[in-house]
C-alpha cells in the first residue's frame, strides 16, 4: 500500500518554467526536467500525468452533471469555464506525454516504449473525443432526439478504451523494466 508520505517521496516533479525558476521574463523556455532522468522516472512521470487526466474527465463528468442540474435555466457558461479549464490540463498533459515520447524515442532509443507512449496518447484522444459526443448527446437540447442504443455503444466504447489504457500502462511499466 502507498502512503501518502511515499507517494510524496516518488512524486515526479511538473515540468517548471526558466522564468519561475530564474526571475526572468515570460518568454523563456520551458525546462525539460527529464533529460538525465532514469527511465523509470519518465514512466513515473507518464502515470503522473494519467492520474492527472483521470482527475480531469471526473471534473468533466461533474461539470456536466451540475449543467444538467442547473435546469431550466442552464448554466452553460459554468459548464464552458469547466470545458476550458480541463482541456486546458488535457493540452498541457498532452504536450509533456509527446516530449517524453519524442525523449524515448530519439534520444533515449526506446522505440518499443515510445510506441506504448504514442499507444496512450491515441487511446486518450478517443476517450476524450467519446466523451465528449456522449456530453454532447445527453444534453437537454438533444434529449428528445437520444438513441439510447448509440449512447450504450459510446459508452462501452469508453470502458473498452480505459481498459485498453491500463492494459498500455501495464506494458509500458513493465518494458520499462525491462529496458533498464
Amino acid at each position: 500500500m502507498i502512503t501518502t508520505g511515499a507517494a510524496a517521496e516518488n512524486a515526479v516533479p511538473a515540468v517548471l518554467d526558466v522564468a519561475d525558476a530564474t526571475g526572468a521574463g515570460a518568454l523563456a523556455e520551458p525546462v525539460w526536467p527529464w533529460k538525465d532522468a532514469p527511465i523509470r522516472t519518465l514512466v513515473q512521470r507518464i502515470h503522473q500525468l494519467q492520474d492527472e487526466r483521470a482527475q480531469g474527465f471526473r471534473k468533466l463528468e461533474e461539470g456536466h452533471r451540475q449543467y444538467l442540474r442547473s435546469g431550466p435555466h442552464y448554466d452553460f457558461p459554468g459548464y464552458r469555464n469547466t470545458v476550458h479549464e480541463v482541456t486546458q490540463a488535457f493540452a498541457a498533459a498532452s504536450r509533456e506525454v509527446l516530449a517524453v515520447e519524442a525523449e524515448l524515442a530519439g534520444p533515449r532509443a526506446q522505440p518499443l516504449l515510445a510506441g506504448h507512449v504514442r499507444s496512450l496518447q491515441q487511446l486518450e484522444q478517443t476517450r476524450l473525443a467519446t466523451v465528449a459526443l456522449l456530453q454532447l448527446m445527453g444534453t437537454p437540447e438533444l434529449t428528445g432526439q437520444e438513441d439510447t442504443e448509440q449512447m450504450q455503444q459510446l459508452k462501452m466504447k469508453v470502458i473498452k478504451t480505459m481498459e485498453a489504457i491500463s492494459e498500455v500502462l501495464q506494458d509500458l511499466r513493465f518494458d520499462a523494466e525491462s529496458a533498464e
